[in-house]
């Protein structure tokens, strides 16, 4: 059996039609939530980014314990623990967070890609690169008085953003296409390679994460006619009265033609795992790692540390080629049981560890027993 993770930062579920939105485009994860089991009350235990994947790659709770940190040294990965059973393993993500040095994500996989780019990514640092500010809203660059300082929102950080993607030309040069594809041919090399089981691949997409960047087409879907101010991508005012309402309608908008884009490329990729083969013989697991407020509560942004439904309720389906789709479980779980439900659907035991390992310390709980109705 294979492991396909497909990790979609900053997606909200009540923005997918399968968790019951009624106005964005999202046909292929509605397709794969159709074969898949859903999750209705799944939340983040810990926010937001690094804390989520080290719960995640752990099965270990954060909160209160560390926050936004490397990996332990004495931490124990799903993907370590999986190559010592004889798993090829890969990570493809663009969240670049990750990548910075000493945080130790890509622990445990023999493959590691990073596309880099995303945000403030000091990717491109080429200054005869000639960045126009005032084609832009100056919301995408001038922050909040609470957000002052942070070297992650302000002109260097959305400058930094424009010189990393003065070299689109097309859909397909976006991250989310940019990380599926990458994740595509690193499945057809395996396949081609003779290895069609027992491989696991973690494709950790930043998309939908801000900037929010679609191709004009994907906007229009959305966005009010009548608003004819500057794009807003990387909005770094918080609050709402900031914003006048028009704004907040384009910002929602960009968001929602976001997830559209990104619903596009996860179903590509998704096609070509059908394929290769692969389908009928893989666990796929769709999630987000937290939402994403979009005015609620007065917030733009998760730049206040106020867990609200919206941005910490996750996205959770699971399909197990086993089990029937459609089905929908409405029981509290949490980003710690994905890491043990995993190890649940391989049947690998956790007491029977090679003398040069050391047993993981798992707290989260298998999923399993709740699908198969065994447990509540």
């Amino acid at each position: 059996m294979n492991i396909i993770v497909l990790m979609l930062d900053s997606l909200r579920p009540d923005h997918l039609g399968c968790y019951g939105n009624y106005w964005i485009k999202t046909p292929n994860i509605d397709g794969f939530a159709e074969e898949a089991i859903i999750f209705e009350r799944a939340y983040a235990e810990g926010l937001p980014t690094l804390p989520v994947r080290t719960a995640l790659f752990t099965g270990r709770y954060t909160l209160p314990y560390r926050g936004w940190q490397h990996l332990e040294p004495n931490d124990t990965t799903l993907a370590e623990i999986l190559w010592d059973r004889g798993y090829r393993t890969a990570m493809i993500s663009d969240t670049y967070h990750m990548h910075k040095p000493g945080m130790g994500y890509g622990r445990g996989f023999d493959t590691v890609i990073w596309i880099r780019g995303q945000e403030a990514d000091p990717y491109v640092i080429d200054d005869s690169i000639k960045i126009n500010l005032e084609e832009w809203h100056k919301i995408n660059y001038t922050p909040s008085e609470s957000l002052k300082g942070s070297i992650y929102r302000g002109v260097e950080a959305f400058t930094q953003y424009l010189r990393n993607r003065s070299w689109w030309r097309s859909e397909e040069d976006h991250f989310i296409a940019q990380v599926v594809k990458t994740a595509f041919r690193w499945l057809e090399e395996q396949v081609d390679r003779g290895f069609d089981d027992k491989l696991l691949l973690w494709v950790d997409s930043f998309d939908p994460h801000e900037p929010w960047d679609p191709p004009e087409e994907y906007y229009k879907l959305y966005g009010p006619p009548e608003y004819d101010g500057k794009p807003i991508i990387f909005p770094c005012k918080g609050f709402v009265e900031e914003y006048t309402e028009l704004e907040l309608q384009h910002v929602r908008a960009q968001y929602a033609g976001e997830v559209t884009l990104v619903d596009r490329w996860v179903g590509w990729f998704l096609d070509r795992v059908k394929d290769l083969g692969l389908w009928e013989n893989s666990v796929i697991v769709i999630l987000s790692d937290h939402g994403e407020p979009l005015g609620e509560h007065g917030i733009v942004r998760k730049v206040q540390p106020w867990p609200y439904e919206e941005l910490s309720r996750i996205a959770l389906m699971i399909r197990h080629p086993d089990y029937p789709g459609g089905r929908r479980i409405d029981n509290l779980v949490e980003t710690v049981d994905i890491l043990p439900t995993i190890l649940d659907f391989l049947d690998i035991d956790l007491e029977r560890v090679s003398p040069w390992s050391v047993k993981p310390d798992i707290q989260g709980l298998s999923l399993k027993p709740l699908i198969e109705g065994e447990a509540e």
